[in-house]
Parts: structure tokens; sequence; C-alpha cells
């Protein structure tokens, strides 16, 4: 049996391009043929994939096909068609009401690709969610077949130094505070800023928030964060855009915390890659992230701004404290291991090969 992969697009950096890197390398591993098929590429990325078109020049009944859903695309389409076995991996599909006010394009794209979501139910062998978030999700839609693969990531890139010149910007021994996602309204940025003016104000005015992530199509959204700024005149907060990788690392390096309040997440991998870095993580509980935490870091239950800005004074300045928060999160990384992972990913494919 060959076993391919289709993805919407391959991206840099990307949480689910990198996944599928990982899962290709481990069925090479396992001795099966593997290829990545894709509409969408960075340049980067080129070496590592066979455009979907050139696909019908692999098809086969006997292959499997893992699909990772996104928002529909001609991807959807070939998988819909073809006469492999099927697994479908589900990342979620942010709800398109999030977008309404700061990009209309993007909340047609969410809806259409929820009711796309629906068209797979009879089409695939098995569905997998990330989390078990999304699994419930895609049996509240009304797959029957359903599992967890957590995603599959490849901790050993982060141990590079990161980006010297990074360093030298934002290394300036202020307490740093950081979250890293793409600058879209659910991540809901005005909170993470609301806390840091509290924190800033009140407890430690040598600080800085540093949030990275790509704000390309959300430009209103961006200007609303700005206009909120100038509001609470609050200093050294930072959007940094799209960044490279070894920027992305330095970044970490320099954290003190990593803050999410974000309002819907399918599973959150800045948290995984925070824990790994030995950065203690507070988190807001929705969508996946209380899973994903497994146990590890602060979980939040309610947004409180003032309580959440000497929650972090606490953290910085009691060691030991911080010490227990970064164990209980390596603790908690044990889950995401790349042999654990392995596991359920081969479970997953032999009761796909094993069907008649």
């Amino acid at each position: 049996m060959k076993i391919h992969q289709f993805v919407t697009s391959l991206s840099y950096g990307d949480a689910i391009s990198d996944e599928a890197l990982e899962i290709q390398r481990i069925l090479s591993e396992e001795g099966f043929e593997s290829e990545i098929f894709t509409h969408f590429y960075h340049p980067r990325m080129a070496k590592h994939i066979i455009h979907h078109r050139e696909y019908y020049k692999y098809s086969s009944p006997e292959n499997l096909v893992i699909f990772h859903f996104s928002i529909g695309s001609p991807i959807s389409k070939l998988f819909f068609r073809i006469p492999e076995k099927k697994i479908m991996i589900y990342h979620n599909i942010t709800p398109f009401e999030y977008f309404l006010d700061t990009h209309r394009i993007l909340a047609k794209e969410c809806y259409k690709g929820r009711l796309e979501l629906k068209r797979f139910i009879d089409k695939v062998d098995l569905a997998l969610g990330d989390s078990e978030f999304n699994r419930k999700e895609l049996e509240e839609v009304g797959y029957k077949t359903t599992g967890v693969l957590p995603i599959v990531m490849n901790f050993k890139k982060f141990d590079i130094p990161g980006s010297p010149i990074y360093k030298k910007i934002f290394g300036n021994g202020k307490t740093t505070i950081l979250f890293v996602g793409r600058l879209i309204p659910n991540k809901k940025y005005e909170d993470l800023i609301k806390v840091f003016y509290f924190y800033q104000k009140y407890y430690n005015p040598r600080s800085q928030l540093i949030m990275a992530g790509d704000y390309n199509g959300f430009e209103r959204y961006l200007y609303s964060l700005y206009q909120l700024i100038d509001k609470l005149q609050v200093k050294n907060v930072y959007f940094t855009g799209h960044i490279d990788f070894e920027e992305l690392v330095a970044l970490y390096r320099i954290a003190d915390i990593f803050l999410c309040l974000s309002e819907h997440e399918g599973f959150c991998v800045p948290i995984i890659e925070s824990y790994y870095l030995k950065i203690p993580v507070i988190a807001y509980r929705a969508g996946a992230v209380e899973e994903t935490m497994n146990r590890g870091g602060i979980l939040l239950r309610e947004k409180e701004f003032e309580k959440i800005a000497c929650l972090i004074d606490l953290i910085v300045k009691d060691e030991d404290f911080r010490k227990k928060i970064i164990n209980s999160q390596l603790e908690a990384l044990k889950k995401y291991s790349k042999e654990n992972v392995k596991k359920i990913l081969l479970k997953h494919i032999k009761s796909i090969m094993e069907e008649k």
C-alpha cells in the first residue's frame, strides 16, 4: 500500500504543513511510499510537493490517502472522487461569525468550508480530529467512524539559537509577554493588550508585549488594536507580522510568559511549542485549549484582566512557582512525543488496512 497526503497548501512554518512533512517521514520510516500533493505551496516547499493535478499518475484503489481538511479548494474536489481508501484529518474551521466585521471574504470561505465538511460524511473511511474537541465536531455533523490524532510535531527544529538580530532588538532586559498566532479576531488580541495594560501600569513598567503573527488581510482589525493601544496609552507593544522561523525561535527564547486569551482554538500549537521551550503558559479555556494543555501550565476559566496581570507578576517573581509550572508542562508534553503520536497514527492506518 502507498500512503499519500493531500493538503490545500504547503506553507513555510505552518503547523499543518509541518505535520504533513512529519507524517511523511514516519511513513517513510515504516517503508511506505509517500508523496504530498498540494494546490498552493511556498517556494521553499517546492522540493517536497507534487501538484495535485499530477495525482492521476499515482492513483490506485490500493492506495490510502490522508487529507488535511481546510477551507474548500480543488484538493477537496479531487479527494471527493478518487477511488482510494480515505482518512481525513480535520484541523477545525473557525466559525465565520468572527470575521463578519473584518474580513467578509474569509467569513464566506469559513461558512462554505463548514458546509463542505458535511459532503465527506459517507466518503471517508476514517475521520480524525487533532483534538477531542475537533473529533466531537465531526461526530456532531454526522461522521460515524472517528478518532483523534494529536498534531505530529518536530520539536528538534527548535534546538537552534534563533535570529541574533531579533535577540538584539527584543532582548532588552524587559519582562516579555508573548503570543504567537495569526492576527485574527477570534484570537482576541484586544484582551492581551488589556491584560498588558494592567501589568505594565501596576506591576512592571519595564515590560513588553510581543504579538507574532501574520496580519495580511486583517489591516482593519490591526488598526482597531492600534486605536486601543493609543486609548490606553500603553507602551512597548509590538506586532511583528509574518516572521521567519529563526526569528520566531528568538522570540520564544526571550519570552518570560506565553499568554493565550483566544476564544476559539482547534488545538493551538504555540502552547506546545512553549512547553518544549520551557516558557510558562497562561491560557484561557476555550475550544481545545484545556485538552491541548493536558494539565500543564495555568488554565484560566474566566477573563479577569486585573487578576491575570497579578498572576503574571507572581510567576515572574516567584522562581519556585515558575519551576512548578514548567515541570507540569514538561510532564504534559510527553503526550505529544513523536513516539507516542507515531503509535496512534500507525494504529489508525492499520485499522483501515485491515478493513475488507
